[in-house]
């Protein structure tokens, strides 16, 4: 891929980033290499130096290319911030915690994380030799007091998080982080590179789905790792590679097709959710509602400052208990009961029985009365119907 200028508007970065016209055709849409092997000119003489699919693709890397330019144009044009693109988000996390944890190695983890995360700190990670600790990320006090000093490693942010939507101050615990000698890395995946950029305010290494947001279109399993340090990013490639989990070249190129719309998509995310918002705070049957446009959000004026937006994901707690959530579940019919999140459509789910069920009896144990939405790009008012009919 040849050198990119320097693009600072995300609209752009993400149509022309890594997605020069083909050389040989002209295509204006880097071409599918489905393909799993290259042919030599002579040993040890590669064409573009590319030799297995798994160490290397033209598709993977457009993406990539792309992936870095939209998390940090600036360091992505100097080629010092790279992209990896994994065959899904918790692929990539496995890769990333591989490299820079050890056994006998410690993490401070969110104590709303993601289930998935928590599953690969506790069961897989455990089991190696590396613990944890859960921290309230909002409390920049308490992530430091859970730092063990020398042992710990990384500090694990998502903001917002999964599913309670509460939002950490990147910066602040990237000094926290970095005073102890441990990397900070942010799951993005809620926000999206339209709505934050994690390495311009001190993350050493963005993850994503690729899956949600950045695909977009409920139909791609990935992931994504960005690293600003390039010495890191050596590291990170070499395991990608040697670990194997990698994008395929299909996959890499339909999220590199999603991305082309992720800002007009965020805007429609965004701006249906606040409509929605709007509807729920005001409804009887809602106790509370989760969401950081909300001034009274307590990550609100975080939120404000280090996001454009807020994002298109809600969650809210349900009068009557668990079963009252349930059922507002099992009745919504727009809205698709479904795990996964950040496509076009719009979806509910239960996380205590769904996404976060692997939480469950742990101190990451979500409330039973919380259901969580996926706000999509139909028209809002027949989003707000569907709730209202769900709720009853």
């Amino acid at each position: 891929m040849k050198q990119q200028p320097t693009w600072t508007h995300l609209e752009t970065v993400a149509l022309h980033a890594g997605q020069e016209p083909d050389a040989l055709t002209g295509a204006v849409v880097p071409p599918i290499y489905q393909v799993s092997t290259y042919a030599q000119d002579g040993v040890g003489g590669l064409r573009g130096g590319y030799e297995y699919s798994r160490s290397g693709n033209p598709t993977r890397d457009a993406l990539q290319e792309c992936l870095a330019a939209l998390e940090d144009p600036v360091g992505a044009a100097a080629g010092t911030t790279r992209g990896m693109a994994f065959a899904s988000g918790l692929a990539a996390e496995d890769t990333l915690l591989r490299t820079i944890c050890a056994p006998g190695g410690h993490a401070v983890i969110p104590d709303d994380a993601y289930g998935g995360t928590f599953r690969l700190f506790n069961r897989v990670l455990g089991r190696w030799g590396v613990d944890h600790t859960p921290a309230r990320l909002t409390d920049v006090e308490a992530v430091a007091a859970a730092i063990v000093p020398g042992r710990t490693t990384v500090v694990w942010v998502e903001t917002p998080t999964n599913p309670l939507l509460r939002v950490a101050d990147i910066a602040a615990l990237a000094a926290v982080a970095h005073a102890a000698g441990a990397l900070l890395v942010v799951d993005n995946t809620f926000a999206s590179p339209y709505l934050q950029q994690p390495l311009l305010l001190g993350a050493d290494v963005v993850v994503h789905s690729t899956t949600k947001y950045l695909g977009g279109h409920s139909d791609v399993i990935g992931g994504a790792l960005i690293a600003r340090d390039p010495e890191l990013a050596e590291q990170l490639a070499y395991n990608h590679n040697a670990i194997g989990a990698v994008a395929g070249p299909f996959d890499s190129w339909l999220v590199l097709r999603g991305a082309k719309t992720l800002a007009v998509r965020m805007d429609r995310h965004c701006a249906n959710a606040k409509t929605v918002v709007d509807m729920l705070v005001a409804h009887p049957r809602v106790s509370e509602v989760l969401y950081p446009g909300l001034v009274g959000h307590d990550g609100h004026e975080v939120a404000v400052r280090q996001m454009r937006d807020f994002g298109g994901m809600v969650s809210f707690r349900v009068a009557g208990g668990e079963s009252s959530a349930l059922d507002v579940c099992n009745r919504a019919q727009l809205f698709t009961l479904g795990e996964s999140l950040g496509g076009v459509e719009s979806l509910i789910e239960h996380p205590g029985r769904m996404t976060h069920a692997s939480a469950a009896g742990s101190p990451l144990e979500v409330p039973a009365d919380l259901v969580r939405l996926s706000v999509g790009i139909e028209h809002v008012d027949d989003l707000v119907a569907d709730l209202e009919q769900a709720l009853g």
